[in-house]
């Protein structure tokens, strides 16, 4: 008997495990408290569905979301089997998050740069300042980053599968044609626009040049150098050292557009 594809089931508690991340102890845990309970086969061996994997993505999801397993296993009984619905309440927090973590960092940037850090007003500026931060609300909620580019659909493709940037929505006209897309680059958007002449809006490779670029703070610089490289990715300069204390490498991308991926120097 194969133990492991036993009625359409498919994943032994080590297999799950690495797939997910979830660690096989943390799994067994579930089991115990009733949260995520596999079938068993004759022999003993726990095995999860479909159905649980979806499970345990709702799990996931809620408990990234600051729930406890006890509220965790009330949203599923409440909310049935809906992952979608989980993931939309999940994408809003993630967008609220990143909009809170983004106006965070540029004020204490600021504050950084113009205090000495010297005597007790410091300290009181900056726990005045965070109180503020709670507080205001700001008209600005988000930046989003825009590209032109004569063909979407394949600088879609390029940025995704070269760049390695995350794949988001993809808009088409009744002709089917790519008319808006959006990636992700981190806690960043990007959206690609079409051609526009009347706004004098030009790919760069049409336009014979670009007029700006686009840098994407990475993990690894140099395993995404490789990894670009070995995709087919027409480099500008490999990984180098700047003075202004990052680690970059330069690189076009399908219509011309230059991209630096770096990191800060520690």
């Amino acid at each position: 008997m194969n133990e492991t594809r036993v009625q359409g089931l498919a994943f032994k508690v080590g297999e799950l495990s690495a797939a997910s991340g979830v660690t096989v102890r943390t799994l067994h845990y579930y089991e115990e408290i009733g949260l995520l309970v596999p079938k068993r086969t004759e022999a003993g061996h726990r095995i999860y569905s479909a159905e649980d994997v979806e499970r345990l993505s709702q799990i996931c999801v809620l408990r990234r979301m600051g729930l406890p397993l006890s509220a965790v296993a009330d949203s599923i009984a409440n909310s049935g089997t809906n992952l979608r619905s989980v993931l939309e309440h999940y994408l809003v927090d993630l967008e609220r998050g990143l909009q809170t973590a983004s106006a965070l960092k540029g004020s204490l940037e600021h504050f950084m740069s113009t205090s000495d850090f010297s005597g007790t007003s410091n300290t009181n500026q900056l726990l005045k300042l965070l109180e503020e931060m709670t507080m205001a609300e700001t008209n600005i909620e988000r930046r989003i980053s825009v590209l032109v580019y004569s063909d979407l659909e394949a600088a879609y493709d390029f940025l995704t599968r070269v760049f390695q940037l995350g794949p988001g929505k993809l808009f088409r006209d009744d002709t089917g044609r790519v008319v808006h897309a959006e990636l992700q680059a981190g806690d960043g958007v990007v959206w690609l626009h079409p051609e526009l002449p009347r706004a004098k809006l030009a790919s760069p490779r049409n336009l014979g040049g670009c007029s700006s670029t686009m840098a994407v703070m990475v993990e690894d610089v140099d395993a995404h150098f490789r990894a670009a490289s070995e995709a087919g990715a027409k480099i500008e300069h490999p990984p180098v050292d700047e003075p202004y204390g990052y680690r970059e490498y330069s690189a076009w991308d399908s219509e011309d557009q230059l991209w630096s991926f770096m990191k800060p120097l520690n």
